[in-house]
């Protein structure tokens, strides 16, 4: 009798322990796949502001010095395309529920998080740079390439800037004065290039009065570090913190891998 009932308590005990395994998996498969909506939505969020940093005023990159600007940007939409495709194979995986597919799926989760954190970093360490290299390269940028031969796309990224800034000069309007364009016949009787007045028009750099053309206090330096400062703190929270939510997914993949595994020796064991 005593053996009998040894033998239902084992039973009981194997069955309660296999409902509880049950719903360790069911909670752990609807927890990954909750994270793996997450994991997209944050995926299209990367890739879209990456490619919002790249378009909105795209111009602006040629009066930059270094292309570390840019670089982030791609390595943002790369990771971005990554995640979202990356969420998908997650949730194919997770309903497989193949230990082989979920540690290829948590390997991409750290090949992601480790771009992410690259672009993360190199915004921030830019974001310390931006300042010294616009005090160093843009005056010069602005006044020796401007409306010269082959540097189209400079002259372009200078008159939007200046229209869009409402600004005039790197640090001043007086910048103008020691350019090449306005130094030359080409200028005419410009004082100032066109797109510093207020109300552009031909040969409206002529005339160099306030009620003219902008004169704002520190030029278009201050504009151009604040916007682009800006966006690098965007570039590198989005990074950042995506690549954080994907910190909490790969522990998440772990844990149900060594779930399934774990079901997978009992499994053996029983048989």
């Amino acid at each position: 009798m005593l053996r009998s009932q040894d033998i239902y308590e084992g039973k009981m005990s194997r069955l309660y322990k296999e409902d509880q395994d049950d719903w360790v998996t069911v909670c752990l498969k609807y927890l990954l796949f909750v994270f793996n909506f997450l994991f997209w939505l944050g995926g299209a969020a990367v890739m879209a502001v990456g490619i919002w940093t790249l378009v909105d005023k795209s111009d602006y990159q040629s009066l930059l010095e270094s292309s570390a600007f840019a670089v982030s940007a791609y390595i943002l939409i790369l990771a971005g395309v990554l995640v979202m495709v990356t969420g998908f194979l997650g949730c194919c995986a997770i309903i497989r529920e193949q230990r082989s597919c979920l540690s290829m799926y948590f390997s991409c989760l750290l090949l992601i998080f480790l771009i992410e954190l690259v672009a993360g970093v190199l915004a921030y360490v830019y974001y310390q740079q931006l300042s010294e290299e616009l005090k160093q390269h843009l005056n010069q940028t602005m006044t020796g390439s401007y409306a010269q031969l082959g540097k189209d796309s400079i002259t372009q990224a200078v008159d939007r800037l200046q229209q869009d800034f409402k600004c005039c000069g790197s640090n001043s309007s007086s910048d103008w004065l020691h350019s090449t364009y306005l130094n030359s016949s080409e200028s005419g009787e410009r004082m100032v290039p066109d797109s510093c007045c207020k109300t552009p028009t031909p040969n409206c750099g002529e005339r160099d009065h306030p009620s003219n053309i902008y004169k704002v206090e520190g030029g278009c330096i201050t504009k151009l570090e604040q916007y682009l400062t800006d966006h690098l703190l965007i570039i590198g929270a989005v990074g950042i913190g995506v690549a954080c939510l994907q910190l909490t997914g790969a522990v998440l993949t772990s844990c149900f891998i060594y779930v399934l595994y774990k079901e997978e020796e009992e499994f053996f064991s029983d048989v």
